[in-house]
């Protein structure tokens, strides 16, 4: 597969939207910037990162977060900071998508987003594939989506 690592550019995949506007290449690996754009009723499985801090800056629309258990709102102008090696996930609530700036640091998890677009890879039917991406970018499924 080609080496989407520090892609720049815009993508889509499973109905999200990402335009990477800040890469590692340009901070020397210090940090990526996402411009996530995500549909009503979407979010991931829960998952930790290995090596990235993750920031969500809410510029549209509401999210619920889940952060090892505990679950909380996030709407616009409002912050969520995730440590890694944090059991997390979210979901996008109500009728509108949110837009919301992912702040990874280091840098470089961004390239997951390109891979999963590249090949869009569906969620169950593509599990071995994405699981593979996912190890070569530090990160690990542990459970279902939000409800």
């Amino acid at each position: 597969m080609k080496d989407l690592t520090h892609a720049i550019g815009a993508f889509e995949w499973l109905g999200v939207r990402y335009k990477t506007i800040l890469g590692p290449d340009q901070t020397g690996g210090a940090m990526s910037i996402v411009d996530s754009w995500s549909p009503a009723g979407s979010g991931p499985p829960r998952h930790v990162h290995a090596n990235e801090d993750e920031t969500f800056v809410m510029l549209s629309g509401t999210c619920k977060v889940w952060i090892e258990g505990t679950e909380s709102l996030a709407g616009p102008g409002e912050s969520v900071f995730i440590p890694r090696g944090t059991n997390h996930t979210f979901k996008v609530t109500g009728d509108a998508p949110s837009r919301h700036l992912v702040i990874l640091t280091p840098g470089g998890f961004e390239g997951f987003f390109a891979e999963m677009a590249a090949g869009q890879f569906r969620i169950p039917d593509d599990m071995p594939a994405i699981e593979e991406s996912a190890r070569r970018h530090n990160l690990a499924f542990t459970g279902p989506p939000l409800e």
